[in-house]
């Protein structure tokens, strides 16, 4: 479910490198969405959204974006709030290729994109040409925890346990996620716990699956990862769960959060929808009620129990205001990372 918070502020930074090694992954990329772009041109030709809208999730079928576009697709069929929708993927360099394509569809009202803090943070690691300033932010949605958690038969039985450990011998204690947000989440630890991230051996897998069975195997020692992907090897009792990483405690979630354990760390994997740009404040009004709409409905209160997500509404001007924080956020850990 990670693709890739409640803000605080971030650690001063140590150190800057250019942006330059992925600009040129990111312009390779964006070739790719060119014939996905062509798909949803041709479906948003229309400018009435209660008579068809298309949902695009930046990513392949099956991660969390496509979880979200599809719960909305049902939502919003079963309870005739839009009576034609359909939703398309459009995976490539971190979800940027659709925000790209999306941001083309300049004054269009029946394309929505999903995205969140994920999308933000490729859109600064890719240094994309398109950002959040060529879309129109609607609303966030929901907000995924990610869970700090090691081996059921490793040495550390708490996160100060880990932490002190980890903080003696950076690469002797490898780490391991899902994606880029994962990864965000563990420099955020290591900048609380007085850490460089530059020195921490990360392993990057290829989703929370692979990065479970990193764990598992003794590849790494310890792993952020997101608390859907993880709960049934939690309750299995393979996997020990140290931290939630949230502001505060989880009504439902027995794991005390990284906060109570004495370290600043929530970043959350929020998840947004957002339109085209060049759209005034009527049409802007009219999509973001039919977004609200659609997390009024038992479908979509389904779907929040069944992915585990918990409800974090943010529009208008608190939404402008949320993003800047966001994206000065991830920026600054990046600079961390030395990225």
């Amino acid at each position: 479910m990670t693709d890739q918070p409640a803000s605080q502020a971030a650690a001063a930074p140590r150190g800057r490198r250019s942006l330059a090694r992925v600009v040129g992954a990111a312009v390779a990329a964006a070739s790719i969405g060119v014939a996905a772009y062509g798909s949803v041109t041709s479906a948003a030709a229309g400018g009435d959204p209660t008579t068809s809208i298309t949902i695009v999730a930046p990513a392949a079928a099956g991660g969390g974006w496509d979880g979200v576009a599809r719960a909305m697709q049902q939502a919003q069929r079963g309870n005739a709030i839009v009576n034609s929708v359909q939703v398309v993927n459009m995976p490539g360099a971190g979800g940027t290729i659709a925000l790209g394509n999306v941001a083309r569809l300049d004054g269009q009202m029946d394309t929505l994109l999903v995205g969140g803090t994920g999308l933000l943070a490729a859109e600064i690691q890719y240094g994309s040409a398109t950002t959040h300033d060529d879309i129109t932010p609607l609303a966030v949605t929901v907000e995924e925890y990610d869970v700090i958690v090691v081996p059921a038969d490793s040495p550390y039985e708490t996160l100060d346990d880990l932490v002190t450990a980890w903080a003696e011998s950076p690469g002797a204690v490898p780490w391991t996620g899902g994606g880029s947000f994962d990864q965000l989440v563990v420099t955020d630890l290591a900048v609380s716990a007085g850490i460089d991230p530059t020195d921490t051996n990360y392993i990057p897998s290829d989703g929370g699956g692979e990065a479970i069975q990193a764990l598992l195997n003794g590849t790494a020692a310890a792993a952020a990862g997101g608390y859907p992907d993880n709960i049934d090897q939690i309750e299995a009792g393979r996997l020990r769960a140290l931290a939630l990483v949230a502001a505060e405690p989880v009504e439902g979630i027995d794991i005390p959060t990284a906060v109570e354990q004495g370290h600043e760390v929530t970043l959350t994997n929020w998840r947004m929808v957002a339109a085209p740009g060049g759209l005034d404040a009527e049409q802007t009004a009219q999509l973001e009620q039919i977004v609200l709409e659609t997390l009024a409905t038992p479908e979509w209160a389904q779907a929040m129990e069944r992915y585990h997500w918990t409800e974090r509404i943010i529009t208008g001007d608190e939404l402008g205001a949320f993003l800047v924080d966001e994206r000065e956020r991830i920026q600054a850990l990046y600079e961390e990372l030395g990225r």
